[in-house]
C-alpha cells in the first residue's frame, strides 16, 4: 500500500515539474525566437535551475510512503529540500561562472519556473 501512495505523489509531482518544463521551454524559445540566442540561452538556464531542482526533489520526497515510515517521509522531505536548495545554488554559480548570460531572460524565466507549481495546482483544482 505505501508503495503506491509513494508512486501516486511521485506521478504527480512528475506531472507538475512536466508542465513547469514545458513552461519555460516555450518562454526560452519565445525569447530565443525575439531576441536572439543569448536570450534564449540565459532562459533556458534559467529554467533548468528550475526545474531540475523541483525534479530532484520529487524524487527523494516521494520516495516513502505510509503510516509506518512517517519518519522516513519526514527525514525524505527534508533531504529532498536540502538537495533541492544546494542544487540551486550550484546550478546559479555554473551559469554565472561558465556562461554568459543575461540576467534578466535568467531571473524572469527562473522566477515564472517558481510560480507555476504555485499557480497550476490552482488552475486544476477549478476545473
Amino acid at each position: 500500500m505505501s508503495n503506491v501512495l509513494a508512486r501516486r505523489g511521485r506521478k504527480s509531482a512528475y506531472k507538475l515539474v512536466i508542465i513547469q518544463a514545458a513552461i519555460v521551454g516555450v518562454t526560452s524559445i519565445l525569447l530565443f525566437a525575439l531576441w536572439g540566442f543569448q536570450y534564449g540561452l540565459s532562459a533556458f538556464a534559467g529554467g533548468v535551475i528550475a526545474v531540475l531542482p523541483n525534479f530532484v526533489f520529487a524524487t527523494l520526497a516521494f520516495s516513502h510512503a505510509g503510516a509506518s515510515a512517517s519518519g522516513k517521509v519526514v527525514q525524505a522531505f527534508f533531504l529532498g529540500e536540502a538537495v533541492k536548495l544546494l542544487l540551486t545554488i550550484v546550478l546559479f554559480a555554473i551559469a554565472f561562472g561558465l556562461l554568459d548570460v543575461v540576467f534578466a531572460p535568467l531571473f524572469a524565466t527562473y522566477a515564472l519556473g517558481l510560480l507555476v507549481p504555485w499557480a497550476v495546482p490552482l488552475y486544476f483544482k477549478q476545473n
